[in-house]
């Protein structure tokens, strides 16, 4: 089991946003930046733009949540924010799930993923 820590401070949030490569979908934004360690970073997001404090905690929960499911299977070392967009505020833990799974795939982040699928890809190809 590894441990994420959190971003916390507003210097650290601009770090990632600065440097680091940014992905989205309809619910969530992401941004990724190598830290140098060997644990993983997280930082959530949710502007007041999503909804009052009620709902801007239980979108912060889904989040961390579906982070926390996935982590095992996480590659280490990187910084991660995830931003939430307003549409977040009446989703559910699922599509949440689905959405955050979506860009970590594309961010290149879960393990299962690396060149074992890039080889089965190649495989389906040549028949």
């Amino acid at each position: 089991m590894k441990f994420t820590e959190s971003l916390k401070k507003n210097f650290q949030f601009r770090y990632v946003y600065n440097r680091g490569r940014s992905i989205a979908n309809r619910h969530l934004v992401m941004y990724v930046v190598k830290n140098g360690t060997q644990g993983n970073k997280l930082g959530i997001s949710v502007s007041k733009k999503v909804g009052k404090s009620v709902v801007r905690s239980r979108v912060t929960r889904l989040i961390r949540e579906s982070y926390r499911n996935m982590e095992d299977g996480l590659r280490s070392g990187y910084d991660i924010v995830v931003i939430a967009r307003v549409i977040c505020k009446d989703t559910t833990y699922e599509e949440i799930n689905v959405s955050l799974r979506h860009l970590l795939k594309k961010q290149q982040l879960l393990r299962s993923q690396q060149p074992k699928e890039a080889g089965k890809e190649d495989e389906k190809e040549e028949r």
